[in-house]
């Protein structure tokens, strides 16, 4: 039996957490159906994330994951900040806004955040995961003993030996084509860009782990390529943006429905780390960007900053509209309607192929 199995997940499907998409709505409603939702808490507090914990509890008697940011402590560089708001000024100018007079750290993350583990090991969520790294032995150790399933991504095979080394269950592996923050553990190092299907088949033959997929997964052909190549499961997140539960806003809803959903970039500029969405004007303003963005989460103060002046003004072309390279392909249904379509596309795999 695996970890899946034990922990209720009937059909390989797991909503990828994404913030401000991911609502308890949508993680109950896809492991209501049989997969695994996930709420995403990296962008609140840990009173926050416990009200999004008891929410989706309250929801549904079922497995789901909640999802953390390990990034490293931002480096706070004044100058460069000054010198990043100053090249920003004429865009929010066009909307009669100032930029912000400074930028701040506006995201913990777990490796630093006591409270926010104190939460979790109180609340013992089934499983938690973790992105951009791992937080330390004795955090890993406090989940474990709270009775966690541990999942962590990896977008490299040396990130997924780390992975199996710091003792989590499972390993999501996550490909160049996946919409979102890159969950790469070092933003500064080299990124061989791995394509899912590659780095699955990779992981799936190099590694003790459990593995499960990510990154342009759409549909179920798309997971039954996964499955096929010995993932446990498929991490599918722009596939349930148009569900109703989603909190994506009508704008992000509108784009993706459009032409721009078949154009995502990776870019640095809203957030100060790589992260694929839909191409924009933002993201187009990167070519003439001086220089590198301010570390994140500073950088994505003043990203934020910008797109709510833009949308005072009725321009949305500002967000971070996160998506996935196989965007095109999105439907717009209930999440258990999608998880169980999904299911049907696959065309009900025996449970042996599932390893």
């Amino acid at each position: 039996m695996t970890l899946l199995d034990r922990l209720g997940v009937t059909i390989p499907i797991v909503r990828a957490p994404m913030v401000g998409v991911s609502t308890p709505e949508l993680a109950a409603a896809v492991s209501n159906a049989g997969g695994l939702g996930s709420i995403a808490v990296g962008a609140t507090d840990a009173a926050g994330a416990r009200a999004m914990i008891g929410a989706t509890r309250a929801r549904t008697d079922r497995a789901f994951n909640v999802n953390l940011f390990v990034h490293a402590t931002a480096e706070a560089d004044l100058a460069r900040e000054r010198a990043w708001l100053a090249a920003l000024r004429p865009l929010f100018e066009r909307f009669r806004a100032e930029p912000p007079a400074g930028l701040r750290t506006i995201y913990k993350s777990l490796a630093h955040d006591d409270e926010m583990l104190a939460m979790l090991v109180e609340t013992a969520p089934p499983v938690v995961s973790f992105h951009f790294g791992l937080p330390d032995a004795d955090r890993i150790a406090a989940l474990r003993r709270a009775g966690c399933v541990l999942l962590a991504t990896a977008t490299s095979p040396a990130e997924a030996r780390a992975v199996e080394a710091a003792g989590v269950d499972i390993v999501v592996v996550q490909g160049w084509e996946a919409g979102g923050h890159r969950g790469v553990f070092d933003p500064r190092a080299p990124d061989d860009r791995l394509g899912a299907m590659a780095l699955t088949r990779l992981l799936v033959v190099n590694s003790a782990l459990p593995v499960i997929a990510a990154g342009g997964i759409m549909d179920g052909a798309g997971v039954r390529a996964v499955l096929a190549l010995g993932a446990v499961a498929a991490q599918l997140g722009t596939a349930f943006i148009a569900c109703p539960e989603s909190g994506a806003d009508e704008a992000y809803r509108a784009a993706l429905r459009g032409s721009g959903a078949s154009r995502t970039v990776m870019t640095s500029v809203i957030s100060g780390r790589p992260a694929r969405c839909l191409a924009n004007r933002f993201t187009d303003w990167e070519a003439s960007a001086p220089g590198k963005a301010p570390d994140y989460p500073i950088a994505y103060d003043a990203g934020k900053a910008l797109d709510a002046a833009a949308k005072a003004a009725g321009e949305h072309g500002f967000g971070a509209q996160w998506a996935g390279q196989g965007a095109p392909l999105i439907r717009a249904m209930p999440a258990a309607d999608l998880v169980v379509l999904l299911w049907h596309e696959i065309g009900q795999p025996d449970r042996a192929m599932i390893r």
